[in-house]
This record gives C-alpha cells, structure tokens and sequence, in this order.
C-alpha cells in the first residue's frame, strides 16, 4: 500500500523539484543514503509510478543488509523494486570503477539523488583537475530531481519519515579526494568567505551550464573532423567541437584535457602534421580531413 500524502514541508520541497508529471514511469537509483532515500519517498509524494533500483558493488560486509533497507522502503512508498549486483576487483582508482560499474547497471534514464552540496563538490572537484567550462557547468540538471536540494534538508525528511538510511563509511575515508572537499575544503571557503559557498557554487555552475549548452549548440553545427571548417568558427567553439568528438569516439580514450585539444586544433590548422591524444589514439590530417587512428594491435 502506498504510503499517504506526505507532510506540507515535503510539499515546499516538491516545489524545488524536478520530477515529471504526475502518473510518469520513473526509475530511481536508491543506494541507502539519506539522500536517495529521501529522492525516493518524494518521486512517490510526486505521484510518479517509481521503481527503486538498487546496486551492490559487494565491496562492504553487510551489504546484502543494505539492499533490505532499499526494499522495505520500496515497499512501504509502493514502489517496484529491483536489484543489482557488480563485481568490482580490488585495485587502483577503486572509486571511479565502482561509478563506471554502477552507471553500466542502472537504466540510462535512471534518477540520481544528487544534491546542491553534490553539485557544488563536483564543481571544486572539477576545479582542481583543471577542467573547462564544461567541468564548471558541474552536473546536468536532467536526472537529478532534487539537485536543488540541500544535503541537510534530505537528512532531515529522513529523519522526520523515520526511515532507516545506510551510513557509508567510505564518504568519511579522506583516501578520497571528494571527501576531503567535502569535509575540508567547502568548509574553509565557507570560514574564508563568511558565508554558505553551496548555492553561490551552485548558481555559477547554473551560469557556466547555459555558457556551456549554448557552445555546445553551435560546435554541434560544424563537422569536426573538417580541419577548415575548425580554422573558420570561433576558438571557443572549435575546442568544444573537438572535446566533444573525442569524448564520444571511444570508451578507451579519457576525456580530453586542454593541451591535448589545443594540439588537435594545430594539427586542423596544418601547423603540424599529427598528435598523439592519449591510450595510444592519434589524429592525423589527410586531404583536409582530420583522422582518428586507433592504437596499433599486437599481430596475434
């Protein structure tokens, strides 16, 4: 049975919401957390026929317990409930691959509980990697209906449901850059600042999206493995251009840095003849066309 209408404040938190129309078949990606959680009970408050999907990457003891926790409140808001499960190998970059492993298991329009405080460590994150407007942008708005949601309001609803959340002792490991942002830095530049950095971040990023998306727009225009057509449109647009088409050519290929589009552009622009871009890829100018060459295969 579903559970009845929530209170007026979940209904304030609804207003700040992007879920669909009411009666849309949504699915919702529900970890435990607190914040998946509450993404959960207020998709149902929101009249959305929801399905909760759970992932285990079977990386902590008590998993299977945390799965229980994903289906009893399934059960109780009168949602569907599936679960996963991900084999992930110990080793390095064990976060990134556990990310990797959890999108390649949940449907590509699943909903992801993620809020302004995520927003804005996505930001900072992408800051100190060195990313573009397009890292600025932070998070597309598209499948996360409480992004404008603050952490401490989805920890609240929690609590106020009295719902049991899983705790994820791996959101304190300082081994974990995020964390360290999370729990070190946000905090300095709201001591430094004198004031909530979250919904100034939050808002840049908002700004930087529009920027972005409008770039985009127009890099979507041009061909860019036309090496003229890259020396005619603006710098601006010419990179998003090349970002984005090697962003898309290969799975194996990480996304591109500045330097590395830069020297594509000199190749589009005949001051050099090839680049290399990275896992072995290179592209090479041929009869005004610029060509993604694959790296070579050991003869077997």
């Amino acid at each position: 049975m579903r559970e009845p209408r929530l209170g007026d404040r979940t209904a304030a938190l609804l207003t700040r919401c992007t879920f669909p129309r009411a009666g849309s078949a949504v699915t919702c990606a529900v970890s435990g957390g607190p914040d998946s959680m509450a993404m959960l009970a207020l998709a149902t408050a929101a009249d959305c026929i929801v399905t909760a999907i759970h992932v285990d990457h079977g990386l902590r003891p008590g998993s299977a317990a945390e799965l229980e926790v994903v289906a009893m409140a399934a059960e109780r808001f009168g949602a569907s409930f599936v679960s996963k499960r991900v084999d992930i190998e110990p080793g390095a970059n064990l976060e990134a691959r556990a990310r990797t492993a959890r999108r390649s298991a949940l449907p590509a329009d699943a909903l992801l509980g993620h809020t302004a405080d995520d927003q804005a460590e996505t930001v900072l994150l992408n800051m100190l990697r060195g990313a573009g407007i397009e890292g600025l942008a932070g998070m597309r708005a598209d499948r996360r209906p409480i992004l404008s949601l603050r952490r401490w309001e989805t920890h609240r609803l929690c609590m106020e449901l009295g719902l049991d959340v899983v705790d994820d002792p791996t959101n304190r490991d300082p081994a974990f850059r995020r964390n360290r942002v999370r729990h070190e830095l946000v905090p300095l530049l709201d001591d430094i600042a004198d004031r909530d950095v979250t919904p100034l971040l939050a808002r840049q990023a908002r700004i930087f999206r529009d920027v972005a998306d409008e770039l985009e727009r127009q890099a979507d225009e041009i061909d860019p493995a036309d090496a003229p057509a890259l020396t005619r449109v603006s710098h601006a647009v010419a990179c998003q251009a090349v970002r984005g088409w090697l962003r898309d050519c290969s799975d194996e290929l990480h996304p591109p840095d500045a330097a590395t589009v830069e020297r594509v552009l000199a190749v589009a622009a005949g001051d050099i003849k090839a680049t290399e871009i990275g896992a072995g890829w290179r592209i090479e100018r041929h009869s005004q066309r610029l060509v993604l060459v694959p790296p070579a295969r050991p003869l077997s």
